[in-house]
């Protein structure tokens, strides 16, 4: 049995397919873990999300931003972005029966038996491990519970970004989606921050540092130092990461660039390039 960690796929559906036979994934025998964003920019979202739930027991999903959305936009609580190719999925016949199945899936996984785990954005530094899986259970049990709608409303906005600062239910829970979805560089003092997306050698930044200055979360975790992450989400980075334990797939595919697959036994990456022409 092999262990394969795919980045996002945003409904590159052709792309996954061909990256799955470059391995011989074979489902009855491997798993496949999926960092998040299996729907949203790319042009098959409908097959992308299909194929993903067919898998059963042999996929191991965490929530993305755009799988996020896609559930409130299902709900009526977002109108679709104009820049997301969405509509046949949400016009499909089963389009329910799939967005159940996605309001069921975490925010984290323990990949295998190792200590590793698999988030879409990664792990707050303000966040020992064991603040990390209780605050994705909690999460969880919101979203697929049925006041999931309610919920869904509540996640939107970008405050408190302080863990410290997080008092209510709400408040925890949008700061924990916002955390595994949303993050990729945090302030000095480890609050969130939401707007750079820029890759970390060529965000400007002064010679001093201050209140203002942005650092990559995995500069400031100490959880990562003891433990592996992999993670999707920040597309800029292309793969490449300054800390040893830290496995970042999102590889840009959607946006021409490519999807990639780790095989977690020795850490073996192999890539399939966008077939957009």
């Amino acid at each position: 049995m092999s262990i394969y960690l795919v980045g996002d796929i945003q409904g590159c559906y052709s792309e996954l397919i061909a990256l799955l036979e470059q391995v011989s994934f074979n489902s009855k025998v491997d798993q496949l873990y999926v960092a998040g964003d299996i729907v949203a920019r790319g042009p098959d979202s409908l097959a992308t999300l299909r194929f993903i739930k067919s898998l059963n027991n042999s996929v191991k999903v965490v929530l993305g931003n755009h799988d996020l959305h896609l559930l409130a936009v299902h709900a009526g609580i977002k109108k679709v972005k104009k820049q997301d190719l969405l509509n046949e999925l949400l016009n499909a016949d089963d389009v329910d029966e799939l967005m159940n199945w996605l309001a069921q899936q975490p925010l984290l996984q323990k990949i295998g038996n190792d200590n590793a785990y698999m988030s879409h954005a990664g792990i707050s530094p303000q966040w020992t491990l064991t603040q990390a899986i209780e605050q994705a259970a909690f999460a969880q049990q919101r979203l697929s519970s049925s006041d999931r709608n309610t919920w869904l409303s509540s996640m939107y906005g970008e405050k408190p970004n302080n863990w410290r600062q997080a008092k209510s239910e709400i408040e925890k829970f949008r700061y924990t989606i916002n955390a595994f979805t949303r993050m990729r560089y945090c302030y000095i003092n480890k609050n969130l921050e939401f707007d750079s997306k820029l890759a970390p050698e060529i965000l400007p930044q002064s010679n001093q540092q201050s209140s203002s200055t942005l650092l990559p979360w995995y500069e400031l975790s100490s959880t990562i130092n003891k433990t592996a992450w992999v993670f999707g989400h920040w597309a800029t980075l292309m793969g490449k990461c300054s800390h040893q334990n830290i496995y970042p797939l999102d590889t840009g595919c959607v946006w021409g660039n490519h999807l990639t697959l780790l095989r977690w036994h020795d850490k073996k990456m192999f890539t399939e390039p966008s077939h957009k022409r």
